[in-house]
Parts: C-alpha cells; structure tokens; sequence
C-alpha cells in the first residue's frame, strides 16, 4: 500500500517585501515616536488612529481603469461586492475622517497618526511593501500660517529627536509658483495643455536623475536612454524650456547674481561682500558658518530668491500669488524665530508638485554617510509635504483646505542610527538562576522584589539542568546581572550577584586597566539582593 505523500512543510520566511521588527528596533522606534508625539501634542494637535483598510472608493486615485482594482495597494472584495484595501499612506483616511465626521470635529481641524502603511509595489533595497508612516495635519487652514507652523513643527520634531541644528534643512516651494511659471511659457491650466503640463511636471521631479540635458530633451523632442529606448516630450520650444528650467535651477541662479553683486561691492563695502558670499553658500545644503551668521545670511538668501521668483512668474496672477505665499511663509517663520538656517525657500523642491496646490516642503538631513556601496553621501530627505486642498472635497463637493506634512519613520530611525544618537545594544534584564526547580516560588520572589523596584528582572524559565546554559542565556538576553541563590547559600540567607557587564568587557579587552581587578561576582546577605542590583547597574550609567 502507498504511503499518502506528506503535506510540504511550510517555508520559514517572510513574504516578498516585508520584513520583521526585534526587541531593540520596536523599543528604539517607540521611543522615537513617543518624542513626536510630544512635539505635536505642544503644539496643539490630537492623536487619531483610523482603521487600517479603506473602501477602495475612499482611496480614490489609486483606483485603475482595471477589473481588479489592486494596483498600487493590496485590495480585495468583500461578500457585498465592494472593494476595500489596506490604507495606502495617512492622507487618504484623514479625508475621508474629515468628511465623515465633519459635523463633530472643530475646524480647523488639526491631527496626527503613527503607523504602518501597505504598498503593493515592487520591492528593493531598502524598499519594503509595508512600512510606518507619522503624519501630522490642519484641515480647514486657509492661511499659510498653517504651512508655516507644519514647517516649525517639522523643525522641532526633528531636534527634538536628536537631529542637531545645522544637520537638516527644510526646504519650501510653492506649487502656484510653477503654474505661473508655466503660464509665463503659454502652458495655461487648461483642458487643452492638461496633456503637455502632465509630461512637464513629471519631468521637472526627475531633474535630479537625469539633469539639465535629460530635462531639456523630455520637455523638447524626447530622450533616448541608454538602452535605446526612446520617450517621447513635451514638444516644448526653446523659450518655454528655458522658463521652466529658469525655475527648476533658481538657485543657480540666485548664487550667480550673489557673487555678481558682492564682487561689484567688494572694494568699497569689503563687509557687504562677506555677508553676500555667505548667503551665496544656501545655494548648497551644507553650510558651517556661525549660527547668527547663517540667520542674517540666509535672510539675504531668501530675499533674494523671493525676487527672482517674483521676475520669473511674469504677469501670472497665480504665480504672483505663489510668491506672496512664500513671503508670507518666510516672515511667520523669522517672527517666531526660525531663520533661514533651519528652513528656507528652495525652488528645487519639485517632489509631488502634480498632487499639492500651494505650498510644498521637504526635510533633508545635509551630514554625509557612507552607502551599502562605500560612497558618501548626503542622507537626503526624511520627511516632506505640502498643502492640497482638493482630497477632501472628493467626499463633500465643497472645497476644504488642508495641509500637512508626513515623516518616513524607517528613514529617520536610520539618521539616527548613523549619527550615533541611536543604536547601542539595549541593555536587557536581570536573570534570576534556577538551582531547584522545588525553589520556584523563592526565584519567582525575587523576581518580584526587583520589579517592584523598578529594574527589570525575570526568571530563567527553561531547563534548568545545564547551568552554563543559563549563563548562555543571560549574555544573550544582553543581562546585566545574573542572580544565583542554590542550597548552600539558602541555607545562610545569601546570594550571589554575578556581574555580566564586567564579564563583557573584560571579555573584550582583558587589559582594560579600569576593569581588571573589579570583582565580578558578590556575595551579600538576601535582604541586600535590590541594592546591590542597583549599585552594579547604576555604576556603569
């Protein structure tokens, strides 16, 4: 008789693009979260947590022209026949929350949530399918004062978590700058340039990638790339190219005139000069002057773009208006006392210029680091955001204003670990020993007493046989003490405390000189077992 085949043994790993947390990861990421949190709770906004599948009707735009509408997000369908999907980021539930509970929540109405999200792309190095979002928003703000304060509360969050002053700068644009940019070139915010202002806006968030030339051959004829595959243009002329790569490069621009003007002031206002050279250094992200230096320098900076935007949008009311934004963004900010050295205006912000309305904003770390490929780097972006003030409007057909901006937790949790802020081995418990199993309510005791006393303890609760694996544990566990109570010392009321810590470092370095004749272990009387726990372990905070 045949043998039935065996049921194939499930494989242990995890799906294509997801990955798992450990202990140091999810206490560090909370730890992070937490420092947030208590940010945006100064500043007035509320926690909200949605549920972690929408309607796919909720997720609106990413909803394709397909029969199975899973594209870009994991989607199933329900017994009813609609179509829900895990959340894609924490915008599109905020809308819909928005929307929902429109006649219960204040306006504005300001907000922030923490968790993961699910994208259903393809993943890379780096790039997972599930990943944590930390999102704060004002909906029902006209005013740009509350882009500026997103912007403020962006700069404190990312001090307030240990990024230094001087690490990170915030960079604003404004997406109204651009349509009057365009408007300059002939490209009006109509049906029939909807088509040519598609193929312009992706190619100005590609500058990046593929610089002057690709972007002026993607807004011209097309762009062959190096494997011979052609994309078509924008069809654009010279002038109009020009114009948008005018905006594109303003801060090329910007520097140029800086250096013109200091050089024509150098020999009669020597002083003048110095200050216009310095503002020219907020052409670069990386700048190390001194700190009232770099305020009144990249005041002179932001003028100076300020102007030169001014120029560029033309006649276009909407360009103008753009502009005006930004101004008004930089002096809120001055006025509270966040200089240009912590946020400034940045024309090369393009990132998500197709989906914000009016002001955008992008944090980016300026300390180099070195990649998986040993190249230094500059970190880059952490965190970014804009207004957009059309999303809630899909539910109630009124127009609502919103703003907001999104943080990549992953991203910002690798900062700090390249920095050094973060990433030291998390200090694990106390181990009580077990010499008899019989005792177990003795260990389980003193367990209790250390717990109470704040110190974090358990029991060793596998097979107490092998002592030596007990130990194995403990070093494992990254304890910092094991506790050791058998017979002999019950019997005359001690215990001995052996110190792991030590133990580690001499293991590292026997001829560590402040080390090596340290004891190890102690014995003392059992009421003494809490003191001496905490004696070890605060001797070496």
């Amino acid at each position: 008789m045949a043998k039935p085949n065996k049921s194939p043994r499930p494989k242990a790993i995890a799906p294509k693009g997801f990955r798992d947390y450990f202990g140091t990861e999810v206490t560090e990421r909370k730890a992070m979260l937490d420092r947030i949190a208590e940010v945006y709770h100064l500043y007035g906004f509320e926690a909200l947590e949605t549920s972690a599948v929408e309607t796919v009707e909720a997720l609106g735009k990413f909803l394709p022209d397909v029969d199975r509408p899973n594209e870009g997000v994991f989607a199933w369908q329900e017994d009813d026949a609609d179509w829900v999907a895990l959340r894609y980021d924490m915008t599109a539930p905020l809308a819909r929350v928005a929307a929902q509970y429109r006649q219960d929540l204040p306006s504005p109405y300001r907000r922030f949530a923490m968790g993961p999200v699910w994208r259903n792309e393809k993943p890379g190095p780096g790039r997972f399918r599930q990943f944590y979002q930390c999102d704060a928003d004002t909906v029902g703000a006209p005013s740009v004062a509350a882009d500026a304060e997103i912007c403020a509360m962006l700069s404190d969050t990312l001090e307030a978590v240990g990024i230094a002053r001087g690490d990170y700068i915030i960079r604003v644009n404004n997406r109204k700058v651009l349509d009057g940019v365009l408007e300059a070139a002939g490209l009006h915010d109509t049906d029939e340039f909807a088509a040519v202002r598609g193929i312009v806006l992706r190619t100005i968030d590609k500058h990046d990638k593929f610089g002057d030339a690709g972007v002026t051959a993607l807004l011209g004829e097309g762009r062959k790339d190096d494997s011979g595959d052609f994309t078509d243009g924008a069809g654009l002329g010279d002038l109009q190219i020009k114009a948008i790569l005018g905006f594109v490069n303003a801060h090329n621009a910007v520097d140029s005139r800086l250096a013109q003007q200091a050089s024509a002031i150098r020999d009669t206002n020597p002083k003048a000069a110095d200050l216009l050279y310095t503002a020219r250094d907020y052409a670069s992200p990386v700048f190390s002057g001194q700190h009232a230096l770099r305020a009144t320098a990249g005041a002179v900076w932001n003028e100076n773009v300020l102007n030169y935007l001014n120029e560029i949008v033309g006649e276009s009311s909407i360009g103008f208006e753009g502009v005006q934004e930004l101004r008004a963004i930089h002096e809120l900010l001055k006025a509270q006392g966040y200089s240009a050295d912590r946020i400034r205006i940045d024309p090369s912000v393009v990132r998500g210029l197709g989906y914000y309305t009016g002001p955008v904003y992008e944090a980016e770390l300026t300390f180099e680091v070195t990649d998986e490929k040993g190249r230094v780097r500059e970190f880059g972006s952490v965190a970014g955001g804009g207004r957009y003030d059309d999303l809630v409007k899909r539910f109630t057909g009124q127009a609502v204003p919103a703003t907001g901006m999104s943080i990549g937790v992953d991203r910002l949790l690798a900062a700090l670990r390249a920095t050094g802020r973060i990433g030291s081995e998390a200090e694990g418990p106390v181990v009580v020993t077990v010499m008899d199993k019989s005792r177990m309510a003795d260990y389980m005791q003193m367990v209790t007493e250390l717990r109470q006393a704040g110190i974090r303890a358990e029991v060793y609760l596998g097979n107490p046989k092998n002592f030596g694996n007990q130990l194995k544990y403990a070093d494992k566990r990254n304890s910092p003490v094991a506790i050791i109570q058998g017979g002999d010392e019950q019997e005359r009321d001690v215990v001995q405390i052996k110190d792991l810590i030590l133990g580690t470092k001499l293991a590292q370095s026997a001829s560590l000189e402040e080390w090596k004749d340290r004891p190890n272990q102690f014995e003392v009387p059992r009421g003494d077992l809490v003191a001496k726990v905490r004696e070890i372990i605060e001797s070496y905070s």
